[in-house]
């Protein structure tokens, strides 16, 4: 099908004004009473989602306490043990941009569901493992059944909600993530219990048992995960086209359809955005697969080899991992409420940066097992996902950027060394560097969007659209019937399309 007959289709449902549904009228609609219906519908369930995710894929830190690489069939070395989760992090992040674009080809609550009921399988599979090869496997099979989830739901999110609001709303999805590591460190103290039941040793049924919750809520989520506003079952005829009106006031005009077009990727692929954004997502993402993976090893091990000796057991250490998430998902929440109030994005990355540096040079300066750990940090999406316009090239971005922070995750996943411990110096050095080079990423991105938000207002961007009187239109911005039709091809590269900072 051609591109044209594309923006025939994509243009049908709206009259020359550019007004979607121009035959409903929606002035009986209750937008407060609307929205909160679909944050019950959209945020709580994402939450669990993620919850899972980000538990499945960090309880091996405390299976690992429990006995998990010597309590087997062939004991698993240390640099075994580092390398199995190195490999989890390769397929996860590379495969992270084909699975937003899926994503938006199939329906959300096929693709989502699909992806959380395999690595629930997985999971369970962790809990039967005999060797290093076992273990390898399935963290390589992890990584690719996780791919996707992340990058997904945040644009999933970003397809029902104005950008003046996704911070709040990925912040309350996100706080699931460190209340999920608060939880798996309880969770893992009770489970761990089960030792020697059905002839199993207690790490692998926190496997077997995580596992099998998640296969239940991938099941439960066929039914429970809705699609998009324009097809949401929820929805009223009314409600639906309010809701996609509304973000076409916020210029997110691909709510209403956007068709599939291979120039949406290389739109992505060529922006600069696209390549800071991977920036901040490496200083941010890097830190954050340390602090999951290695917290209840770190703490163990700090704790252990204190002046006190105190030599807490396996189980204290894992429920000392709680404070730390706990005190995250209360900080997730405030700031991404934050954010929002105050319509910016740099100034509260760049006060979560700082605080994580200061907590990692507390860390690398002192010897007291009584400092706590603040290396807490809240995800830019928000911030990435509200500065690009269209569907597919905000999917491909998202994919893009998340994944190669992923992809660094392979990084730290090598740097906390049983050799190095109890003070992990050099493991907190490389985090340190991370989190210097997203200070640097959103310094450069805050400076970029206000300059090319300078150049539109100057109409240095502006199109050629025909009938329009305009001095400071270029045919080398674009030629268009309208301004519909410019909006709808050009996403947030459209001269009228004004970026947040």
């Amino acid at each position: 099908m051609s591109d044209q007959k594309l923006d025939e289709i994509s243009l049908s449902e709206r009259n020359v004004d550019g007004l979607y549904r121009p035959d409903v009228n929606t002035d009986s609609v209750n937008e407060k009473k609307l929205m909160r219906r679909i944050d019950l519908h959209v945020i709580p369930w994402l939450a669990l989602l993620y919850f899972l995710n980000f538990m499945d894929r960090g309880n091996i830190g405390n299976a690992k306490l429990y006995g998990m690489t010597t309590n087997i069939n062939h004991p698993i070395s240390d640099t075994q043990y580092l390398i199995a989760l190195t490999v989890y992090f390769f397929p996860y992040a590379l495969l992270e941009p084909a699975s937003n674009v899926i994503l938006r080809r199939l329906k959300p609550s096929l693709w989502l569901s699909s992806l959380i009921f395999c690595w629930g399988v997985v999971m369970v599979c962790h809990g039967f493992i005999q060797s290093y090869g076992g273990l390898v496997a399935v963290r390589v099979l992890l990584g690719v059944t996780e791919a996707g989830m992340y990058p997904g739901i945040v644009f999933y999110i970003s397809s029902w909600y104005k950008r003046s609001e996704m911070g709040s709303k990925i912040a309350f999805f996100f706080s699931s993530a460190t209340l999920s590591g608060a939880f798996s460190g309880l969770l893992s103290v009770a489970i761990h219990n089960m030792d020697g039941v059905g002839g199993l040793a207690g790490w692998r049924w926190i496997f077997i048992l995580e596992g099998l919750v998640t296969v239940v809520v991938a099941l439960l989520s066929f039914w429970v995960i809705q699609d998009y506003p324009e097809n949401a079952k929820f929805l009223s005829e009314k409600e639906r086209v309010f809701v996609i009106r509304r973000l076409e006031d916020d210029v997110r005009l691909s709510a209403a359809g956007e068709q599939y077009r291979k120039k949406y990727v290389w739109q992505s692929v060529k922006d600069w955005k696209t390549w800071v954004a991977m920036g901040i997502y490496m200083g941010f993402d890097g830190p954050l697969y340390a602090f999951s993976l290695f917290l209840p090893t770190i703490i163990n091990k700090y704790i252990f080899h204190s002046e006190s000796n105190i030599g807490f057991t396996a189980t204290k250490a894992n429920l000392l991992t709680i404070p730390p998430y706990a005190w995250g998902c209360v900080t997730t929440v405030a700031v991404g409420i934050l954010g929002d109030r105050i319509g910016t994005r740099y100034y509260m990355s760049l006060f979560l940066f700082a605080t994580g540096a200061a907590g990692y040079i507390i860390l690398i300066a002192s010897r007291s097992p009584g400092l706590s750990y603040f290396a807490v940090f809240l995800a830019a999406s928000a911030w990435v996902a509200g500065n690009v316009e269209g569907a597919y090239k905000r999917s491909v971005t998202l994919g893009m950027a998340i994944g190669w922070g992923n992809i660094n995750g392979a990084v730290t996943s090598n740097i906390y060394r049983s050799t190095d411990s109890p003070w992990y110096t050099m493991g907190h050095g490389i985090v340190l560097a991370y989190i210097g080079i997203g200070l640097i990423c959103v310094t450069i991105m805050r400076v970029g969007l206000h300059r090319e938000n300078a150049r539109r207002d100057r109409g240095e961007r502006d199109e050629v659209i025909d009938g329009v009187d305009n001095e400071n239109a270029h045919v080398r911005n674009g030629q268009y019937p309208d301004i519909e039709t410019a909006r709808l091809d050009k996403g947030d590269d459209w001269s009228g399309f004004r970026y947040s900072l």
